[in-house]
């Protein structure tokens, strides 16, 4: 695809769409590296499995049944996380977009939908085949694009295999896993296979690695984070809904309402802190962490739409779940996200944004804010849980500017310390 210019001048001319290119490594260092159309295309096709195990996971709550519905929804969202995951990352190295590559990109798609399909069914019955089987669609057209690399780009040939062997083998474990083995080893065998999974990348990439672009691939985890905001706001609204049709407009529902908004805003806020791409450039070796972490911080996100719908629609009417659940509801989700974000940027800051007290005492009074929900309801719990991130986002961006503060010199001029 065409990047557009960060300078001045006319656009460069567009690219006519070939039939076939050779299945080259990008370089590391491509200026003006951007996420591509196509790119953009693949995380709509995300929003749909996102809001389905969003929705699901809600519908638990409602019913009483958070303990139970945590588990399908943390497993229906590694599948969803890690298929994104796959294609990201092969796609900062190896997107030719030619038609073969367009082609296996849609197969993909194609795959993510019919999970989305499966979501009901595994988070009310337990019930993972359909799951499974647009996993493996979407695995299909991932091993295609490897064997492609194996064939056309020499130096990378033992790694392309590895990927290739290992993510056939693993998909095949998947569909044992959900259509013949028992209900009594399922959990303990998506845990082994979900940490081979997470294996597979480090093996492979000892054989050589692959050219992943940086700034690429934080631009693209930072549309993801956008992407699983925006599904928050979906079922929040959904909440929203579902009060309006009672003609239950009240202050605790408006109180909820605005501190949703404002919860996730502050969120929006810390994450995009940090720079990420200009502490991957220089601690590639640490990208592990960096990228295996979202994990939790994009589960965290998901989860808090849930918490936020259910919140909503409880102001409005009984729902089966007590106060407390529901409160809790949003306060792990924001909890976990501070923590996550922490422990997961730290390592590739180039300076310190993110401070561990600020970040950890915002979290533990959220974490605590719950227990106080006999006295002033859901609706203040999310007031103060919002009320709490912003004041993290207040002493957090105040920090940063201290420390741009122009300094004096001895002939009277000022330097400006560098931005984060």
């Amino acid at each position: 695809m065409t990047a557009v210019r960060s300078g001045g001048g006319e656009p460069p001319p567009p690219t006519r769409i070939r039939l076939r290119i050779r299945m080259s490594a990008r370089p590391v260092d491509e200026p003006h590296r951007v996420s591509s159309q196509l790119e953009l295309l693949f995380d709509l096709t995300f929003v749909v499995a996102v809001a389905a195990v969003t929705a699901q996971l809600a519908h638990e709550i409602v019913e009483g049944h958070a303990g139970a519905g945590v588990v399908p929804f943390l497993q229906v969202f590694f599948a969803i996380w890690w298929a994104w995951m796959n294609f990201t990352w092969f796609a900062s190295s190896y997107d030719t977009d030619d038609v073969a590559y367009r082609v296996l990109t849609m197969v993909q798609m194609g795959g993510v939908l019919v999970l989305a399909a499966g979501v009901p069914a595994a988070g009310e019955h337990g019930d993972y085949r359909f799951v499974t089987l647009g996993y493996v669609i979407m695995r299909s057209g991932l091993v295609a694009q490897w064997l492609r690399v194996a064939a056309e780009d020499p130096a990378r040939r033992r790694t392309a295999l590895r990927y290739g062997g290992g993510i056939t083998i693993l998909t095949a474990a998947w569909m044992i896993h959900s259509w013949v083995a028992p209900a009594s080893v399922e959990l303990p065998l998506f845990v082994l296979l979900a940490v081979l999974e997470l294996a597979v990348p480090r093996w492979a990439e000892r054989a050589e690695p692959t050219t992943w672009h940086p700034h690429h691939i934080a631009e693209r985890y930072g549309l993801f984070v956008i992407i699983l905001l925006g599904e928050s706001v979906l079922a929040a609204s959904r909440g929203v809904a579902s009060a309006l049709e009672t003609s239950a407009i009240t202050s605790p529902f408006l109180m909820i309402a605005v501190s949703g908004l404002v919860m996730l805003f502050a969120l929006w806020w810390l994450y995009f802190l940090v720079e990420a791409g200009e502490g991957l450039s220089g601690r590639r070796d640490r990208s592990y962490r960096w990228g295996y972490g979202h994990y939790g911080i994009f589960a965290a996100l998901a989860a808090l739409g849930a918490g936020l719908e259910v919140a909503v629609e409880q102001s409005g009417h009984h729902v089966a779940a007590a106060p407390l659940t529901v409160a809790y509801a949003v306060a792990i989700p924001v909890g976990v996200f501070l923590l996550l974000l922490w422990l997961v940027h730290t390592p590739v800051e180039q300076e310190s944004v993110i401070r561990p007290a600020v970040i950890s005492g915002c979290a533990a009074v959220v974490l605590a804010l719950p227990l106080t929900a006999r006295w002033i309801g859901v609706h203040g719990v999310a007031t103060a849980i919002a009320a709490a991130c912003v004041l993290a986002v207040a002493i957090t961006v105040g920090a940063s500017a201290r420390r741009r503060r122009p300094a004096p010199v001895a002939d009277g001029t000022t330097v400006t310390a560098p931005q984060p």
